[in-house]
């Protein structure tokens, strides 16, 4: 049934299991997909949704090292948001609207058209270790499966406990049994386990909500995409959501309901998503809004299912039904099925290096909601880098680490592993330090050449990015050498109220001013030849004007980010005595002894470590 042994065997696919699965087998490894049903490969258990503030530049960082996440986002796209247009580069964020069913199609397709990769449908009950080293995997059925390293991705399903109102029942999301053996066998060997919540809203009928009196939401006029590769297009029709709101009444009937609400009555004791509450936590924490934001998305492009954003909820049915009801848009509102959230086991991710391989077990990693986390793209991310440094290990390379300053994904794993979290993690940018280095933009020049390097991304990948750079820079360099008359100029400055010229200047420093954006470099007869002369896309002419208005902010953050970069390369040694060291306080000795940081950068982002401790530190260290 079989082969003797794989190389690495990956448990769960969802986000991270698909995306850990597509990697190793990518690079080359003989994989095997465990999952407890076939039919859910890469299943959307929340929101038909992919992308959205920081989240959209994670998509983008998967796809620039070669991951399925935005080829499979832009293929089942229904609509396309570049969202913070308004602010800086830094901050746009691209975000689908998803087809949820032909999601979970593709991403099966996708995998099963990867080789070196094998599927197999059944429950993984416990973990096959021997002298702290993982060996593979044993099921339900009690069948052993050997392999060199293992990656469990196992969602919300680990001894999941689902509740609605009073009513609480095993499983790992709404009609899917819960997961049982795993958690067990690992804290049998010493590893900290720990449960979190999340929620879902309820899903509803289309048919019978009455449009008319919501607000339509449509996506860009003009839309990009997720993937850089030329062979993933922009969407050329789009579906709208629409958005209404919660009332006064609304939050009457609701808290009619609290008594009986498990996060209220001591039934459910985790913590939950703090920047995504269901409706019942943001009544009682935000008691003086009148009313809160509902958005109405559409679940696919043929279905009526529609999934209702903002109304995350665990009460029970009756009281979920009567209190959207009484929401505009809703009077005739019917259910699919209603909101509910889940307990699960996680286990704290200070127990983890950064290649996500645990610490206690070699071979053995951990990724997605089992370290934490909450989102498909913190997920998936986990995944992806999971799934690589497991097919790295198995080859005998070196491992592949993401700092700070060169990929969110590179932030989420360094908080994960060296801050933790006793709540559900989520991605932001406020989170990474070097956001103007790390822009959805470019992160194929930030990743695509690493990889490319480790036999990832492919070299179609490389070429695709070596040319948008070459263009946008060439495009640059003409700003740089071609003047502008006042006669062509003026116009379009005294149409964006900017200071007229008096006399010609360089392209590039007219185009500097804030008031001047894209669509006015463009009307210029110069520039419009020469990027038709060019043949330049879309992509290569907004990579060019971003490095023209912001080079100076870009350059900063460089040199911020290279000054820090002193500190990461000072490693601390392994097996490094903090307790020789006397003037350390206890606090920051406990936690550098627990989570044992590679590097003194790495070691003055713990909690609890001051900078005082790390001067003191790097005096033990001979600095």
């Amino acid at each position: 049934m079989f082969q003797d042994k794989y190389d690495v065997i990956v448990v769960g696919a969802g986000h991270a299991g698909s995306e850990a699965a597509a990697a190793a087998a990518n690079m080359g490894c003989k994989t095997l997909l465990v999952t407890m049903n076939l039919q859910t490969i890469g299943q959307m258990s929340c929101n038909p949704a992919m992308g959205g503030i920081a989240k959209g530049q994670i998509v983008r960082e998967i796809d620039a090292l070669g991951g399925y996440s935005g080829l499979v986002s832009d293929k089942t796209a229904i609509q396309f948001k570049m969202l913070n247009k308004s602010k800086g580069p830094a901050m746009w964020s691209p975000r689908v609207q998803s087809d949820r069913m032909r999601f979970a199609e593709e991403w099966r397709l996708m995998l099963e058209r990867t080789p070196n990769l094998d599927f197999y449908q059944e429950m993984v009950a416990g973990l096959i270790i021997e002298n702290n080293q993982i060996k593979g995997i044993r099921t339900s059925l009690g069948i052993e499966i050997r392999s060199k390293a293992v990656v469990l991705t196992n969602g919300t399903f680990l001894n999941g406990l689902i509740h609605i109102g009073e009513k609480q029942f095993g499983g790992g999301r709404a009609g899917e049994g819960a997961a049982f053996g795993i958690t067990e066998d690992l804290v049998k060997i010493g590893f900290t386990s720990g449960r979190m919540k999340t929620g879902t809203p309820p899903r509803v009928d289309g048919r019978s909500l009455d449009y008319s009196k919501m607000r339509e939401e449509k996506g860009d006029d003009i839309p990009h995409k997720f993937s850089y590769l030329e062979s993933s297009k922009p969407l050329q029709l789009q579906k709208s959501c629409w958005m209404t709101y919660t009332s006064e009444i609304v939050h009457g009937l609701l808290r009619e309901g609290f008594d009986r609400s498990p996060m209220f009555n001591g039934r459910i004791q985790s913590t939950g998503p703090r920047y995504c509450p269901s409706i019942e936590d943001k009544i009682n924490r935000f008691a003086d809004k009148e009313r809160h934001q509902l958005f109405v998305e559409p679940e696919g492009w043929d279905t009526v299912e529609v999934y209702v954003n903002g109304f995350s909820t665990s009460l029970p049915e009756e009281v979920q039904f009567k209190a959207l009801r009484s929401v505009v848009g809703f009077e005739k509102v019917k259910f699919f099925r209603p909101g509910y959230a889940i307990e699960y086991d996680y286990f704290p991710p200070t127990q983890l290096k950064h290649t996500l391989e645990t610490k206690l077990v070699e071979g053995l990693y951990f990724a997605g909601q089992i370290n934490g986390t909450t989102g498909y793209e913190e997920a998936a991310s986990q995944g992806l880098m999971a799934g690589i440094n497991a097919a790295l290990k198995v080859q005998e390379r070196e491992p592949f680490i993401l700092k700070r300053d060169e990929a969110y994904i590179g932030v989420l794993i360094d908080d994960l592993i060296t801050k933790g979290t006793e709540e559900p993690y989520r991605m932001f940018t406020s989170r990474a330090e070097f956001r103007t280095l790390l822009r959805q933009d470019n992160a194929d020049q930030r990743l695509t050449p690493k990889g490319y390097a480790i036999g990832l991304a492919a070299e179609e990948r490389l070429k695709r990015m070596e040319y948008k750079f070459n263009e946008s820079d060439k495009l640059v360099t003409y700003f740089k050498e071609t003047s502008i008359s006042p006669e062509e100029a003026n116009p379009v400055l005294e149409a964006k109220g900017s200071a007229l010229m008096t006399q010609s200047d360089k392209m590039f420093k007219v185009f500097s001013r804030p008031q001047i954006e894209l669509e006015d470099i463009v009307l210029f007869d110069k520039v419009k030849h020469y990027i038709q002369n060019e043949k330049l896309d879309q992509e290569v002419v907004e990579q060019a004007e971003i490095q023209v208005k912001y080079s100076g902010y870009i350059e900063k953050e460089r040199n911020n980010a290279d000054k820090l970069k002193r500190l990461e390369d000072l490693v601390i040694p392994q097996n490094f005595d903090y307790d020789k060291i006397k003037s350390m306080s206890i606090e920051a000795k406990e936690k550098l002894k627990k989570i044992r940081p590679v590097t003194v950068s790495q070691a003055s982002r713990i909690s609890g470590v001051s900078p005082s401790d790390v001067s003191v530190l790097l005096i033990y260290m001979g600095r």
